[in-house]
């Protein structure tokens, strides 16, 4: 990392004037710190090396950790002037006036200072502010650069993380890289639920090969037993996050919209549509189980075109099951469509309990109730097949909604999330909830999906004598 991030141009300035670093906990990360700001500070002849994170605490412990080096190496320490330690003002001098200091990021901290070179630490904690306040102090230096080091994303303080890594990405996605950016990541590449049993594409988060493809200090810092005590001890998102670098990366408002166009969706949108008989309902709830939806999908009229609409998006799931019996009680529908390996799969005995008939008609005791509509479970190339057949009925302009506000958000923030060779919605996309995204793709689904009957008991043969 360091031989590629201090890698130099052919008049002698910096390759990368930015360096990002993204690797699971307890992976020499500070290592890699301690040297680039040594040299920095003893040999570069950087008159300003800033070092934040995001805590007081984590830069005070640094401080700590590089005094300790200083000290011990004394054709070292015989060329400090200062050890700073007054709180809040951590940092080295040396005798010819080249400085190391040491602060917590705020939107003011950094300002006044002219950097040479900026190590920011813990880097899925840094956001706008922070930025805004450190990068300007690297205006009038001629040859400057940035270091980030941090473990996986964690969702809305990673902005500035998620920004670098989408550059890498767009960069490994075009063939070319990067003009001012060298980035680092090791993660795993983790089985989603659709996956096939033989599956091959991706890791099983239990294995040692996931361990080995995200953790570089294997062997040296780290041993699988170690390893192991951790998976059994953390929650199953903890471990994926800090040990298998699996992180969760916000989206900038530029990146709306990134899988169905804004102006191809809005062209679809009619006050007037209106689905006709026969409809499909779906159901779809987020992971969190803090929302969930139920929508509805039916062919407009004799067109190609089919109806989708978002019936309720509410908060939790305890109204889901009842409404579903009302909205089936009305509509009459062909199917109710939910995906049983999803957080709404929990919800299928409670809404085929209210889906039953009614207690007044005359159902014979060795039968099981009727159900007033069926209730379809997806499998995983169901689910991939829908979301295929959405998107390219959108394409086509063989959709038809009435711009219901939680049906675009969820499209705004939609992302794809990988299966082999297809791909399906990526249901962890950060504060947006896509169920109702979900819900419409399995409701035009269930509008063509074979439905199949129930066979029908018959009266077995008897011998009698």
């Amino acid at each position: 990392m360091l031989r590629v991030g201090m890698g130099e141009q052919a008049d002698g300035s910096w390759s990368s004037f930015e360096v990002a670093v993204n690797v699971p906990r307890q992976n020499g990360k500070g290592g890699i710190i301690e040297a680039r700001e040594l040299w920095g500070l003893f040999i570069g002849g950087e008159q300003l090396i800033l070092h934040s994170a995001h805590e007081f605490k984590t830069a005070k412990a640094a401080y700590k950790r590089i005094e300790r080096l200083i000290r011990g190496c004394p054709d070292l320490h015989k060329r400090v002037k200062i050890y700073r330690k007054t709180v809040g003002d951590e940092g080295i001098e040396l005798h010819s006036g080249q400085e190391l200091r040491f602060i917590a990021r705020s939107k003011g901290s950094g300002r006044g200072f002219t950097g040479d070179c900026n190590i920011l630490d813990e880097d899925m904690i840094l956001g706008d502010d922070a930025m805004d306040a450190l990068l300007p102090t690297m205006a009038a230096i001629e040859d400057p650069q940035i270091w980030y080091l941090g473990s996986a994303g964690i969702g809305a303080p990673s902005v500035q993380l998620a920004r670098l890594r989408k550059r890498a990405l767009a960069a490994i996605e075009a063939g070319v890289p990067d003009p001012s950016l060298a980035y680092f990541e090791w993660s795993a590449d983790l089985h989603v639920k659709e996956c096939p049993r033989d599956c091959t594409a991706h890791d099983d988060a239990a294995s040692d090969k996931a361990v080995m493809k995200s953790n570089p200090a294997l062997g040296y810092r780290l041993t699988l037993a170690k390893v192991a005590n951790e998976r059994a001890t953390q929650s199953k998102e903890g471990y994926a996050r800090e040990r298998l670098g699996q992180g969760e990366y916000p989206s900038e408002e530029g990146d709306a919209w990134a899988v169905i166009g804004k102006d191809a969706w809005d062209a679809l949108a009619d006050d007037e549509s209106a689905a006709e008989d026969p409809v499909a309902f779906a159901i779809d709830v987020t992971p969190e189980r803090s929302h969930a939806s139920i929508c509805v999908a039916g062919r407009r009229g004799d067109t190609a075109a089919v109806h989708v609409e978002v019936v309720d998006n509410r908060p939790g799931t305890d109204w889901v099951a009842k409404r579903a019996r009302e909205l089936t009680k009305k509509w009459g529908p062909r199917c109710w469509v939910i995906d049983p390996g999803s957080p709404a799969g929990s919800l299928i005995k409670d809404v085929a309990d209210e889906l039953k008939v009614d207690p007044e008609e005359e159902v014979d005791e060795d039968e099981e109730p009727r159900l007033l509509a069926p209730i379809v479970q997806t499998k995983t190339r169901d689910v991939v097949q829908a979301t295929g057949q959405f998107y390219d009925a959108v394409a086509a302009g063989r959709i038809s909604h009435l711009d219901n506000a939680p049906l675009a958000t969820a499209l705004a923030g939609a992302r794809k999330r990988d299966l082999g060779e297809s791909w399906a919605w990526a249901r962890r996309s950060l504060g947006v909830d896509i169920t109702p995204l979900v819900g419409v793709t399995l409701a035009r689904w269930g509008v063509f999906v074979e439905i199949e009957e129930p066979e029908e008991e018959v009266e077995p043969w008897a011998e009698f004598g």
